[in-house]
C-alpha cells in the first residue's frame, strides 16, 4: 500500500529524494536536523538497505542520530571522520543568494559546524521558505544559560544599531521551561522581520559575551533543491549559476515511514 502524503510532505519528500542523488558510494555525509532532513535520512537508509550503498553519516543532533540508526545509516562522530564530502540539511529561510536562516529545530550549532566541515552543502526546502530578504523567520541565537538575561539585554541593545525592522528577543521554551540544545544551551529567537545586512549582524552577534552561535548561514550553501507538491523539483547551483527543473517519481513510500515523529 502506498502511503498518502500531504502536499507539504510530498514537497519535502521529492526534495529529499533528489538531494540524495548527490550522494555517492563511500562518501562521508553530514545529516541535517528537522522535518525535511528527516525525509533525506530515510531516503539514505533506503539506499543503504536496498542498494547496498556504503556511506558514513555524521549527525547534527541526537534525534537525527537516532533516526539514522533506525533506518540503517552508519553514524560516526565528526572527530572520527574529520572532514565531509557533503552535508544535506533543511532551512527555515533562504534568499536568492542561498543565504539561510537555520535553527528552528534547535540544532544550529552542530549544523553549522558540520556544514562548514563539508566540501559541499546541499539544502532541501519547499518554496514557502524562499524570501526576498532574510528575517521574517525569527533568527535563533544559541547562548549559554549563565547570565542569559544579560546576554539578551546586550543583544537587544546591539540591535538598535543595525538595520533591522524588529528588535524583540524571546527565550525559546519547551513545555514552560527553557528549551535546551544538545549542548545544554538556551536559544533566543530574534524577531527582526527584515535583516538588511546579514553579514554585519552575524559578526556583531558572535562578539557578544554569552553568544555561542547564530542561525545565519552565509556563503555556506552551494546547491538548493526545492521540492514542490506536484512532484517537481528545482535545483539551483549557486557556483555554476544553473537552474534545473525535474520531476521525481513518487513511488511506494511506506517503507520510509519509520518512527515518523517530526
Amino acid at each position: 500500500m502506498t502511503a498518502e502524503l500531504s502536499p507539504i510532505d510530498k514537497a519535502k519528500y521529492v526534495a529529499a529524494r533528489r538531494a540524495v542523488e548527490f550522494v555517492e558510494d563511500g562518501m562521508r555525509v553530514g545529516l541535517g536536523t528537522g522535518s525535511t532532513a528527516a525525509w533525506m535520512v530515510r531516503c539514505l537508509g533506503e539506499l543503504v538497505r536496498e542498494d547496498g550503498m556504503k556511506i558514513t553519516g555524521v549527525a547534527t543532533s541526537a534525534r537525527t542520530a537516532q533516526l539514522a540508526a533506525e533506518v540503517g545509516v552508519p553514524i560516526k562522530t565528526l572527530d572520527e571522520v574529520r572532514w565531509l564530502d557533503l552535508t544535506i540539511d533543511g532551512a527555515d529561510e533562504y534568499d536568492a543568494n542561498l543565504n539561510l536562516i537555520k535553527g528552528g529545530g534547535g540544532a544550529l550549532l552542530q549544523e553549522k559546524i558540520v556544514a562548514t566541515a563539508s566540501d559541499q552543502m546541499i539544502v532541501i526546502a519547499d518554496p514557502s521558505k524562499q524570501v526576498d530578504t532574510l528575517g521574517a523567520f525569527p533568527l535563533p541565537v544559541e547562548v549559554i544559560p549563565f547570565g542569559w538575561q544579560t546576554t539578551k539585554a546586550l543583544i537587544e541593545e546591539m540591535l538598535s544599531n543595525v538595520d533591522v525592522l524588529g528588535r524583540a528577543a524571546s527565550l525559546r521554551l519547551n513545555g514552560g521551561a527553557p528549551f535546551k540544545t544538545d549542548e545544554g544551551n538556551y536559544i533566543l529567537d530574534l524577531h527582526l522581520r527584515r535583516i538588511a545586512n546579514p553579514t554585519q549582524l552575524g559578526l556583531v552577534l558572535n562578539q557578544i559575551p554569552g553568544v555561542v552561535e547564530n542561525g545565519l548561514f552565509l556563503d555556506i550553501c552551494d546547491v538548493i533543491v526545492i521540492g514542490k507538491p506536484d512532484g517537481t523539483v528545482e535545483v539551483r547551483d549557486i557556483n555554476n549559476g544553473t537552474v534545473e527543473h525535474e520531476r521525481i517519481d513518487i513511488a511506494d513510500t511506506e517503507n520510509l515511514f519509520v518512527d515518523k515523529t517530526e
